[in-house]
């Protein structure tokens, strides 16, 4: 009987320390209370999102970014609207004077009007044999109508040239007028390996031919529609990597919230 009695005792005893322990089901307040914090993280993320991308489409710039040297293009005066209460009404270029261009010839946009200054040069300039005395300093589109609304762009087309060739760049300083009087001044110069300035002021590249790829004359606009894809290729690529690592970010703080919740619960 005491070895029977023993051998229960020790198999119970056993028993007992075999058997797993369940782990305690969460609160329900502790449900509750992740459950309101989730919209928070959720809120912090979509303003990730927005501060990360939209920096990348704020400034006032020229489309696409370079051209070759020497020749003509076509590019885009890319003009976003950075208020939510108020549309823009006026948009004036200032053309480079220490490189002027002969020639500038403003494509008409619907529900603008579009006024182009010139100016005496100092140096006359040399174009196909003949002298040129005056070039374009000023292009000005003035809206017919509501202009640009807030969470809109407009781009504003310009046949440019002939391009120097004894320069890497040419700058066209732009105002950008609200309906509500704000002037926002994008002239605003960047300085090579330095933070970039508040309000920059549109830049347009120069490159040899031989790097643009086949240049691109007056009537061609193979290579301007191809520097235009790119440009948008690489945009969508640089957003599409911002939200994927801002939702890595928020996949991270919600394993930690849950981490931490469980770690409470063992405790108490």
């Amino acid at each position: 009987m005491a070895n029977k009695s023993g051998m229960s005792e020790i198999s119970g005893g056993a028993s007992s320390s075999a058997v797993p322990v369940a782990p305690a089901a969460p609160s329900s307040g502790a449900a509750r209370r992740l459950v309101r914090r989730l919209p928070v993280v959720g809120g912090i993320a979509a303003g990730s999102v927005l501060l990360l991308a939209g920096p990348a489409f704020a400034h006032v710039t020229v489309q696409p970014g370079t051209a070759p040297k020497g020749g003509y293009a076509t590019v885009n005066i890319k003009v976003p609207n950075e208020r939510d209460n108020a549309s823009t009404v006026k948009v004036e270029v200032s053309l480079p004077t220490d490189h002027p261009l002969a020639s500038v010839m403003p494509q008409p946009v619907p529900g603008w009007k579009v006024d182009v200054t010139k100016s005496k040069l100092a140096k006359p300039l040399e174009m196909e044999g003949e002298k040129i005395n005056e070039a374009p300093s000023k292009i000005t589109w003035t809206a017919d109508g509501k202009g640009i609304e807030p969470g809109q762009f407009q781009q504003f087309p310009l046949s440019v040239g002939k391009l120097p060739s004894d320069t890497d760049q040419l700058v066209f300083k732009a105002l950008q007028t609200y309906d509500n009087k704000e002037v926002v001044r994008w002239i605003e110069p960047a300085k090579e390996g330095g933070p970039e300035p508040e309000s920059p002021a549109p830049v347009l590249k120069l490159v040899s031919a031989d790097a643009q790829g086949t240049g691109q004359g007056p009537a061609d606009g193979k290579n301007g529609a191809k520097d235009g894809s790119t440009d948008a290729a690489a945009a969508t690529s640089d957003t599409t990597a911002r939200v994927l690592a801002v939702g890595g970010i928020v996949v991270g703080i919600v394993g930690v919230a849950v981490g931490v919740l469980a770690g409470r619960r063992r405790n108490a």
